[in-house]
């Protein structure tokens, strides 16, 4: 079996057990470790030879332990879909819902520090996968440090200015592993992830957009606008969207989690660049319509500015309509104080087979999602499905805060997807 190479070293022969509050010298002999580092030569090559760190071998979320957790008392299995700020939203309020949690994250970006790292070596952006693990690491101080630093960015113009530490770690991690997956099942054990985190695929995708009204002389006609970064600032309007290459393929490992699960999560994000990705990938969509899990998407709380600015509530669920019209969902979760036309919101949810939760989920009087909040609607929505029989998709009944419903309020502005 190979050696773990997140494993403490076996403690020294030495003295007894110290009095309390009185802290051992500090042992400066050859080949010493303290407790909590990592030891030279543990991320040697053949500790990390492609094979030897599948997957299989490293328990999500478990940071050592011997088997995931199971049962009732770990939660329902939910898939988290999405990437970015609104992915992170989303990990924040399901973290403390359930520890049988998998985010599956976009790989389309090419902007920024992971789109330099993906022209230079041709790596999968880790951005967005890194975003995703940070907020799920642990609470107890190793855990956020090994966070903070996974966030950390360089400054300055020298090649390194830019870079997030996390981008270049599980860049390093994928290059020795051989795997993106072991890359990130390693960092989720560093950083005492609470479920796992996975990519969408293995290998890199590209945006690409139909943008009408970007000619000034041609209002209604389009033209392509290829690349995450392009898409998510067009000045046009956003016609269709699709995938370069058109059949990539899923990631096995995400594949599985979805037919394991009891619930599918998609959004809040960006509707072009973080949600719609997962739905334009043959194997997942399948994957979705095969699997019993229930389907919930949570709607942003204000459009996104360049690629949904101007779009009413219902618009976004037309778009993932137009996209996937074999989907269907369960609930839509939205906020009251950004639906003007809750009647017609309803009708756009009911389409889709879904029925509309309308709940205050945004941190009072800020455009951005409360993850306290919108993890108690997770929490009632599960509780609520697992006390009565599995239904067919599709009940469309306004449900959610008993004040909230047909209130009308004014169209908020969000700035965190």
């Amino acid at each position: 079996m190979a050696p773990d190479p997140l494993a403490e070293p076996p403690a020294a022969n030495g003295p007894g057990p110290l009095p309390p509050g009185q802290l051992p010298p500090r042992d400066r002999s050859p080949g010493y470790v303290e407790p909590g580092r990592v030891a030279p030569g543990h991320l040697a090559p053949g500790n990390l030879a492609p094979g030897k760190l599948v997957p299989g071998n490293l328990v999500p979320g478990s940071a050592g332990t011997a088997e995931p957790a199971v049962g009732p008392a770990a939660g329902p299995a939910v898939v988290a879909f999405g990437g970015g700020h609104g992915l992170a939203a989303s990990l924040a309020a399901l973290r403390p819902v359930t520890a049988r949690l998998t985010a599956v994250v976009t790989v389309g970006d090419d902007g920024g520090s992971s789109g330099r790292l993906r022209d230079e070596f041709g790596a999968l952006p880790m951005g967005d996968l890194r975003m995703a693990l940070s907020a799920l690491a642990g609470a107890e101080p190793w855990s956020q440090t090994w966070a903070d630093v996974f966030q950390h960015r360089f400054g300055g113009a020298g090649p390194l200015g830019g870079h997030a530490v996390g981008n270049l770690v599980l860049t390093a991690l994928a290059e020795r592993t051989g795997s993106p997956v072991a890359a990130l099942d390693l960092a989720a054990r560093l950083l005492g992830v609470t479920g796992r985190v996975l990519p969408l695929s293995c290998d890199s995708i590209d945006i690409v957009a139909r943008v009408a009204g970007l000619e000034a002389d041609d209002p209604h006609g389009a033209r392509e606008v290829r690349g995450q970064v392009a898409v998510a600032t067009t000045a046009g309007r956003v016609a269709s969207l699709h995938l370069h290459p058109s059949t990539p393929q899923a990631c096995p490992e995400a594949l599985a989690a979805v037919r394991a699960a009891d619930w599918v999560v998609l959004g809040p994000g960006s509707l072009y660049t973080s949600v719609l990705p997962h739905l334009l990938v043959p194997d997942m969509v399948k994957a979705l319509l095969d699997s019993p899990a229930r389907r919930v998407l949570v709607l942003n709380l204000a459009p996104q500015p360049g690629e949904t600015e101007g779009f009413p509530p219902e618009a976004h669920l037309e778009v993932v309509a137009l996209h996937a019209p074999e989907l269907t969902l369960d609930v839509v979760v939205a906020d009251p104080a950004t639906v003007p036309r809750p009647a017609v919101l309803e009708r756009a949810a009911a389409a889709l087979g879904a029925r509309l939760h309308l709940a205050s989920v945004a941190v009072p009087g800020q455009p951005r999602h409360d993850p306290l909040r919108l993890g108690e609607q997770f929490r009632g929505l599960f509780a609520d499905a697992a006390d009565r029989r599995p239904a067919p998709h599709g009940d469309p009944v306004v449900h959610g805060d008993p004040e909230t419903h047909g209130n009308e309020g004014p169209h908020g502005h969000e700035s965190e997807d």
